[in-house]
């Protein structure tokens, strides 16, 4: 009779030693969690205005994007946690499953064939949503205002180009949903990288030790958009420090639960750019404008071409000499000097700077002399431009007068300083098709620019409209690393009266913000009140 008491004992203590480690583990993971969880500061701030010093504010600006990444990743493990408790409970369902297979039928039907023909045909249906996106193919539409463009977003900002009076052309996410809607998809996008199916093109010989793993600090970049008959698409890039291919993940939530559209790996290490520049005259200019090119593109990216179409002859020796000049500091003598003896033509010199390449097939970006961009654009351009699928028209952010943004300086900043995201400095320039990257042979198969078109504006549009026209997905996006220089507009008396409206248009949208606009417009009014107070505080110290 002792053998079973013992037995009983040995069983007691055992279930008390399983209590003990749960509650054990337990309390490891909420000091886990609290850990994770930074208490919050409320004396943290972003930069103000522009011209404010980069000084404590700026500190407490970077402090603060660490309490977020922080709390994110605890609420990404709170979620993982979650996920936990209810792969639990599928589990439980699924023992259930199997004993209700053995259930009565309901009028000659298994109850579970009902459960599952009504999950196949939520399926079928999610997928119909996919099919009628523009998801994989473009979509016939009959303006280039029908066009649903994206937004872009990195882990900690977004950059919208609905701002309306309140909101911000680059901002965090001020709602807690919105903030973990993209925490769920950057997730969800590491998730397919991570644990592959068959039909991602991945080895089956390959295992997960041989595999390389992404984590979130992997994310690059990402784009989405929203159809409101049929779901939000999204487009995300994964990359790591060192090397040069990227992760490209497309996801589709039909107003339901996140789909895998598609996953693939995208090489852009051999992917040549041909910087397609229209010029007559504007020398300083085109100086600038080269500094910006030898930083970028000779001494970081490496995989450009430089192609230049002059006009007329004033000037062209000054563009000749600094062609010359970058090319003995540097080694770079990959650019190409077009000199065309007529009158200046936006379409017709991109026309004959893509012309003029006699290599093939090659990506273009059509560029100005007044834009600059960054290494991480050129990144850009490569990923969203794919022959004969897409092209890649990104909102460029366009600065407005230096002289009136930091009228309170003696002198304005540096151009680089001057590159911020702010609603006084600039603005989406969301009426501007201009800068865009194309692959020669789909420039080419849609016939080119519109060479009737004269002066200023409208060939951009005309091309933009035939895309639109055609089968190919156009990818419409602001983009971080873009930017138009503020310069001098002047609207030439012979130009057609709508090319003239689009040029005033242009001009006043250039020059100032709407407040900054307000202060001139009412700066005799603000003048008269200072004197008023001035004169009152004179008489009152007397």
């Amino acid at each position: 009779m002792r053998m079973p008491r013992r037995g009983l004992v040995i069983q007691a203590r055992t279930r008390w030693l399983l209590v003990g480690l749960a509650l054990l583990f337990s309390l490891v993971l909420l000091m886990y969690l609290l850990e994770c969880a930074p208490q919050t500061d409320n004396n943290g701030s972003l930069p103000g205005v522009v011209g404010e010093s980069m000084g404590k504010e700026y500190y407490q600006a970077l402090l603060q994007e660490q309490e977020e990444h922080y709390q994110n990743r605890a609420t990404s493990l709170k979620r993982q946690i979650a996920q936990l408790k209810q792969e639990l409970q599928e589990m439980s369902d699924k023992l259930k499953s199997l004993q209700e297979k053995k259930s009565p039928k309901v009028n000659g039907m298994n109850y579970q064939g009902t459960k599952e023909q009504t999950s196949n045909d939520l399926l079928e249906f999610l997928h119909s949503q996919i099919d009628k996106a523009e998801v994989s193919v473009g979509a016939k539409l009959p303006s280039e205002y029908g066009v649903i463009p994206f937004e872009s977003f990195t882990s900690m900002k977004v950059f919208q180009l609905e701002m309306g009076l309140t909101r911000h052309p680059e901002e965090k996410p001020v709602r807690k949903d919105k903030r973990d809607e993209l925490v769920e998809v950057i997730e969800a996008g590491l998730e397919v990288i991570n644990n592959p199916d068959e039909e991602d093109g991945q080895d089956e010989d390959d295992g997960v030790g041989d595999r390389q793993l992404y984590s979130e600090n992997d994310f690059i970049e990402g784009y989405y958009r929203t159809e409101r008959d049929k779901g939000t698409q999204y487009e995300l890039f994964y990359k790591k420090m060192d090397g040069m291919e990227y992760r490209h993940v497309t996801l589709f939530r039909p107003f339901g639960p996140l789909m895998k559209v598609k996953s693939e790996t995208v090489d852009i290490s051999r992917s040549i750019i041909n910087v397609i520049v229209p010029l007559a005259g504007r020398t300083e200019a085109f100086a600038q404008f080269m500094q910006n090119f030898r930083d970028v593109c000779i001494h970081q990216d490496k995989r450009v071409h430089l192609t230049v179409v002059y006009f007329g002859q004033d000037g062209l020796s000054e563009v000749k000499s600094i062609l010359e000049s970058v090319a003995r500091e540097t080694d770079f003598h990959n650019y190409t000097l077009v000199s065309l003896n007529e009158e200046f033509n936006r379409g017709r010199g991109l026309d004959m700077g893509a012309r003029a390449w006699e290599k093939g097939e090659v990506l273009m970006f059509f560029c100005d002399v007044d834009v600059y961009f960054t290494a991480e654009f050129l990144n850009s351009c490569r990923l969203n431009a794919e022959p004969g699928k897409k092209v890649f028209y990104p909102v460029v952010f366009s600065l407005y007068n230096p002289a009136i943004v930091y009228a309170n300086q003696d002198i304005p900043p540096p151009v680089e300083q001057q590159l911020v995201h702010k609603k006084d400095s600039g603005f989406w320039r969301d009426f501007g098709f201009g800068m865009t990257c194309q692959y020669r042979t789909d420039f080419l198969t849609v016939g080119g620019f519109d060479l009737e078109v004269k002066g200023w504006g409208g060939e951009d549009v005309h091309l933009y409209r035939k895309y639109l026209h055609g089968e190919l997905m156009v990818v419409r996006t602001p983009v971080p690393g873009l930017f138009h220089l503020w310069h001098e507009k002047h609207c030439a008396d012979e130009l057609a009266p709508e090319q003239y409206r689009m040029c005033i248009q242009s001009k006043a949208m250039n020059e100032a913000s709407h407040s900054h606009l307000g202060m001139l417009v009412f700066r005799d009014e603000i003048e008269a009140h200072l004197r008023k107070q001035a004169y009152r505080t004179n008489s009152d110290a007397l």
